[in-house]
């Protein structure tokens, strides 16, 4: 049920965390007339990059308190509170599904409390989602309906807004970075320069998106998404990155129900939007090696090694996982990149 933090936050120290009667006299102040009869921790309990906890509240409603714990968090929390308030009433209704609301904040140390309203469900794990038009189903119409939103709310909100060429720029450097720590298996190499070198996979039109969407975002009620939360990366992007998650579900089935509910509820013409995806959740496991080796984690550097060496054996024995188009003679970076920064001015 909860907003739950990612990967690389670096926690400050044990031992000083607010209980959570304390986080519920920060809410009674940001929030003029709350009236909190419980507060309960939310959270496995561990030091992590929020400190918070529902609080239910006289008449049967439950509220959500959260404080950072680090910088990192801190930034993410007002970049959220950004996205939030782009997404006005008219926008969200036009969304299948419930968004949180910021109810107050107040100041606390060097960052501030935040309360949001509550949003029940269940927390979406890939071993739930099941071929056909059940939650596959929900989940792809859910995502269709962000990518269907208008644009121009996020760039007047002065939220990220890219464009092909980025995606590509970025994609190309996590590839060239994990390539250079030499741990990156030849038959990956050659596969991501494939897809990076190929123009047919770019070429598509951007869209709102997330921008970090993972099962633990999505709650849901039985087989229907009910709520969606962590809206702090919400820009105009590659529609391709909110799909991506999706392809760890156990069978390939599943996710295929998911991208085809998907593309039904767009009419899409974006035809290779699955081998972007392909290529994004590959660069996932490139991206946890570059943290492995930036913090000089043996574990994690170990791990990511393990999964590549995994991945290489899974596209090696999977026709159905090509990642470039095979449309046209390979071409180099530079000359992709020429060609669609000349189709973008054309359009």
């Amino acid at each position: 049920m909860a907003q739950v933090h990612g990967r690389g936050f670096t926690t400050y120290p044990e031992g000083m965390a607010r209980s959570p009667l304390t986080l519920a006299a920060l809410a009674t102040s940001a929030v003029a007339g709350l009236d909190v009869t419980s507060a309960q921790r939310l959270g496995s309990g561990q030091p992590g990059s929020f400190e918070q906890a529902v609080l239910q509240v006289r008449g049967g409603g439950e509220v959500l308190v959260r404080v950072p714990r680090t910088q990192l968090a801190d930034t993410r929390a007002s970049t959220g509170l950004v996205a939030l308030r782009a997404l006005s009433t008219g926008i969200r209704a036009r969304l299948p599904f419930s968004i949180s609301s910021v109810l107050g904040q107040v100041p606390v140390g060097g960052t501030r409390a935040i309360v949001y309203d509550f949003l029940p469900g269940t927390v979406t794990a890939l071993s739930d989602i099941h071929a056909g038009d059940g939650l596959a189903g929900s989940i792809g119409r859910a995502i269709a309906a962000i990518h269907a939103l208008p644009t121009s709310f996020v760039a007047d909100a002065a939220l990220p807004v890219s464009r092909p060429l980025d995606a590509l720029a970025s994609s190309v450097a996590v590839m060239e970075q994990s390539v250079a720590t030499g741990l990156v298996p030849a038959a990956l190499v050659d596969r991501w320069e494939r897809a990076t070198e190929d123009p047919g996979l770019w070429q598509f039109v951007p869209t709102v998106v997330h921008g970090s969407l993972a099962g633990e975002r999505v709650l849901r009620d039985g087989e229907t998404v009910t709520a969606i939360l962590g809206w702090e990366t919400l820009a105009v992007a590659d529609p391709a990155t909110d799909l991506s998650w999706v392809l760890g579900a156990a069978a390939a089935e599943a996710s295929d129900s998911v991208f085809d509910a998907y593309n039904r509820a767009r009419g899409s013409t974006d035809r290779q939007i699955k081998k972007r995806a392909m290529l994004y959740a590959e660069l996932e496991i490139a991206k946890w090696l570059l943290h492995g080796t930036s913090t000089r984690s043996t574990e994690t550097v170990d791990d990511a090694v393990r999964m590549l060496h995994n991945l290489v054996d899974v596209v090696q024995n999977d026709l159905n996982r090509s990642i470039d188009t095979n449309t046209s003679p390979v071409m180099t970076v530079d000359e992709v990149e020429t060609m669609l920064d000349r189709n973008e001015r054309s359009s």
